[in-house]
């Protein structure tokens, strides 16, 4: 019996060996390492200490972010080259100052104030790549070609830099000293086109210096942007059943759970806009291109597909994508109740289309073609105003509202307000056509002058 199983002994040590070398060519993947330098050079000590004392608050920020946990210093996100055009010559002057803390050239090294995506792609490279897809990242681009103040100059700049480029973003120069401009910094907007090329703003989610993951899934942080008349998510998402819940419950949410690990069930009772339209979900991916997940575009004036959308035609696929969403409603919900709402979903955006927006786009154009009404200058005509609202206001109210479950909103805030925007409309419109007069223009209309040029940094000069 000894010798039997010695036998076998060697027989199996025998097969590990001649099994070796096939098991050795698999390409196995390679483990990840990690290695965090603890120490740090004597000029990110000084930033850090200098910092301290002149922003505080700015410093308490980043020691309690997890940067500053990986020993992420401002050398890590603000160093530039000195040849890069946006490198803060005023701190720069600083080393120059003997009778200041680290005045010295020793502690020099160039800096800017515009932390871009590219800079974060550094550590970040697929969030960065992800985001750059995104419509947050084209905004700036979406907005000049769908939206009649900016093209038709009846904004005022000083208008637009205190409202609509907050969000959307503006195109950060340097004035004659070679400082950012202030008339286009400071701005964190997600379409906002940096001194390095790349577009947007991490800071608009993740704000300085914390730089939270929990700060970007709450639905707060949409709403800085995501409010108001014409696009009222965080109204809505407030109003509805998931609202409801994240009110209730929300102190009990784990929020600091790891990318691509926020669970739900687990981790939180009910959505927030970052779960459904971010974070994992079961097999669904997370993404920073929140493009994504999306089967209708309802904030264009006529229902599209992302793909037919033409500011910015999306790479996807509807189908797809729907089904990425239905996935995330699965988390929590049942087969049928996730293919109802959509089925409901579809039918409120039939209702729009052919109901609403068409029939009153076919009668302004009639009122364009016969010279009743001009655009030349968009708004300064009532009945270019009521055409407008119908879409950007209470349209995409009733539209937003249904597909983010808040009754209040898809009805006495969208279809009820459409039918009396849609009523004055076309007696409006009828009027003139029947009389054959033109629209009473205003005479001074108030703020207007902004420029009508399209950035040529995102269009291309015209030739």
């Amino acid at each position: 019996m000894r010798t039997l199983t010695m036998t076998l002994l060697c027989l199996a040590l025998t097969g590990t060996v001649l099994a070796a070398p096939a098991l050795a060519q698999q390409a196995f993947p390679k483990p990840k390492e990690y290695r965090i330098e603890r120490g740090m050079p004597k000029q990110a000590e000084a930033c850090i200490q200098c910092h301290r004392q002149e922003t505080p608050g700015l410093f308490a920020d980043w020691a309690m972010s997890r940067h500053a946990s990986a020993n992420i210093t401002c050398l890590d996100c603000h160093q530039a080259q000195e040849s890069d055009k946006d490198v803060s010559q005023g701190h720069a002057k600083y080393y120059d100052r003997k009778e200041l803390p680290f005045g010295s050239r020793e502690f020099f090294v160039p800096v800017t104030a515009v932390v871009s995506p590219k800079d974060c792609s550094r550590c970040h490279p697929d969030e960065a790549a992800q985001y750059a897809k995104s419509k947050h990242a084209n905004t700036m681009e979406i907005i000049w070609k769908i939206d009649p103040w900016l093209n038709k100059g009846m904004n005022s700049d000083d208008e637009r830099k205190a409202g609509c480029f907050v969000c959307h973003g503006t195109v950060i120069a340097l004035d004659k000293n070679g400082e950012l401009d202030p008339a286009t910094w400071p701005n964190v907007g997600v379409g906002r086109l940096n001194p390095d090329g790349s577009l947007g703003s991490c800071t608009s989610c993740h704000t300085r210096h914390r730089f939270s993951v929990m700060e970007a899934r709450k639905p707060e942080a949409c709403g800085q942007c995501h409010l108001g008349p014409d696009h009222p998510q965080i109204e809505i998402f407030m109003e509805s059943k998931h609202g409801d819940i994240y009110t209730a419950f929300k102190e009990t949410y784990n929020w600091n759970t790891a990318g691509g690990a926020w669970t739900a069930g687990t981790d939180y009772r009910a959505p927030t806009c970052a779960a459904c339209h971010m974070s994992g979900s079961g097999k669904v991916k997370g993404s920073h291109d929140v493009t994504e997940r999306l089967s209708w575009e309802t904030q264009a004036p006529l229902t599209v597909r992302p793909s037919d959308f033409a500011a910015f035609p999306a790479k996807t696929d509807w189908k797809v994508e729907r089904d990425k969403m239905k996935a995330v409603c699965l988390q929590c919900h049942g087969k049928s109740w996730t293919e109802g709402h959509y089925t409901a979903f579809d039918k409120v955006v039939q209702d729009y289309n052919e109901v609403y927006y068409k029939p009153a786009k076919a009668k302004f154009d009639e009122l364009v073609q016969k010279g009743l009404v001009s655009t030349d200058k968009f708004f300064d005509e009532e009945i270019e105003v009521e055409f407008y609202e119908l879409w950007h206001h209470e349209g995409r109210r009733a539209r937003m509202g249904a597909m983010m479950m808040a009754p209040d909103y898809s009805w006495w805030h969208g279809f009820y307000e459409c039918k009396k925007r849609y009523n004055k409309f076309m007696e409006m419109a009828n009027h003139l056509l029947e009389t054959n007069t033109k629209a009473f223009v205003y005479p001074n209309y108030p703020g207007a002058g902004g420029s009508t040029e399209k950035p040529p940094q995102i269009f291309g000069k015209k030739p």
